[in-house]
């Protein structure tokens, strides 16, 4: 019932006091999370005088006596009693009685609204009624809810800007970490980005080996390693320089980041990805500001060209060696972190710097992308909904995390439509 009044899908000519007058409503009023009437600040016509003040929505009419609300003084200003059952009259405190409004639903409402918001066994509880919502309004939705995404993902970059005063070399040093951890890992790699400072790295970017000690110290991976002679000589050497670093920058590890390798690619490892951040730094971290003169996905894709070399090039964590491996990153990694650090970097620029020209190529690169092929993206395609760039498949993951995972299906505009279309009886 609050879902009905709140967002006016009653059957307006049904919309009669119990007493016959008409009942015309201006304002609904703004939802209470609190104690006291349902809604604040209504304005309603019931007849031929205009009201303002709060209403209270009850299954039963009843329910207002049941409640305490009769010697209640919140309940002073409440102008109207909308019910689903008239079973009582109600009155104020103070004796005088309140219109009450018998608002009919459709019969099956409360069964399909909880079969939408309830299921929490169905991936997608409205994939059987996707095809009633015209496509032109599906395809408005996913457009927002990507610019929403594109949005929330350059206010971190901005927050992280402000954090090191200016320094958009370290943000995006930051950024870059977290997106090498590929949603798995993402957070012991920004832990561990955060706990270094850039500058101190670059200071030492002639020396791969001073690099890589420092970040695989940093993250626990030199711990209980053996580092004696031979093939271990280079982990010896690396524990070495993380620990005159540490000593002379006075670095605290980052305690319990919690690394996950379970089910995961050996080419998808934390090492590894931590082993592509290191030859970045070493190179000279040139991607921090490259990324603002990137107009084309070429461009993009071309900040990404890292290659492994010595130790790195034939593993994949600290371990037997296996065959060369190539290129760093495959070709949906680097789409991936064009997606998560270079759109959202040159977005983040443009509205520091009202460079509109370059919020338009951050766009741009998302719909010029080859959609996300993953387990979100396939629960809409088999829905129905089409997938033509990772615009739109940006915009899946957001309608998934930020609305049907956490079944904010009244909230979200498809599962609005769909419900609002059963509400009147």
């Amino acid at each position: 019932m609050h879902y009905v009044w709140h967002h006016r899908l009653w059957t307006p000519s049904m919309m009669r006091t119990v007493d016959g007058l008409r009942v015309d409503v201006l304002d609904p009023g703004l939802p209470n999370t609190g104690s006291g009437p349902d809604f604040f600040n209504a304005k309603v016509r019931i007849g031929d005088r205009m009201w303002a003040g709060n209403v209270e929505l009850h299954v039963r009419a009843s329910d207002w006596g049941r409640h305490g609300h009769s010697s209640d003084r919140a309940y002073d200003s409440v102008v109207l009693h909308v019910v689903g059952v008239d079973d009582a009259r109600v009155c104020r405190p103070d004796g005088t009685e309140i219109p009450q409004l018998l608002m009919p639903c459709a019969p099956d409402f409360r069964h399909r609204y909880d079969a939408m918001v309830g299921n929490v066994a169905s991936e997608l509880p409205c994939a059987a009624d996707l095809p009633q919502c015209p496509s032109i309004y599906i395809s408005d939705w996913l457009s927002a809810l990507a610019f929403e995404r594109l949005y929330r993902k350059s206010a971190r970059v901005a927050e992280l800007v402000r954090r090191f005063e200016g320094d958009w070399g370290s943000a995006v040093f930051v950024v870059l970490a977290r997106a090498l951890g590929f949603g798995t890992n993402a957070e012991p790699f920004e832990r561990l980005a955060l706990s270094l400072p850039l500058r101190m790295l670059l200071k030492h970017c002639d020396s791969s080996l001073t690099i890589e000690g420092i970040l695989f110290g940093q993250a626990g991976f030199l711990d209980g390693q053996r580092a004696d002679k031979g093939e271990n000589y280079y982990i010896a050497r690396l524990k070495q320089e993380h620990a005159f670093m540490a000593a002379k920058f006075g670095l605290d590890a980052p305690r319990q980041l919690g690394w996950k390798t379970a089910r995961m690619r050996p080419q998808n490892f934390p090492h590894r990805r931590l082993a592509t951040l290191a030859a970045m730094v070493a190179s000279g971290f040139s991607i921090a500001y490259n990324i603002f003169g990137v107009s084309s996905e070429a461009e993009a894709r071309s900040l990404f060209d890292v290659e492994l070399s010595g130790y790195w090039s034939r593993r994949y964590n600290f371990g037997t060696e296996s065959a060369p491996a190539g290129r760093a990153l495959s070709d949906s990694s680097v789409s991936s972190l064009i997606i998560n650090v270079v759109v959202p970097v040159l977005h983040a620029y443009a509205t520091a710097y009202g460079r509109d020209d370059m919020r338009e190529r951050a766009v741009a690169l998302l719909q010029g992308l080859a959609p996300e092929r993953n387990s979100v993206t396939r629960i809409f395609t088999a829905a129905g909904i089409a997938c033509g760039d990772a615009f739109t498949s940006q915009a899946m993951i957001e309608l998934r995390r930020s609305y049907c995972e956490p079944r904010k299906c009244l909230y979200c505009r498809i599962g609005h439509r769909l419900l609002a279309k059963k509400a009147r009886p």
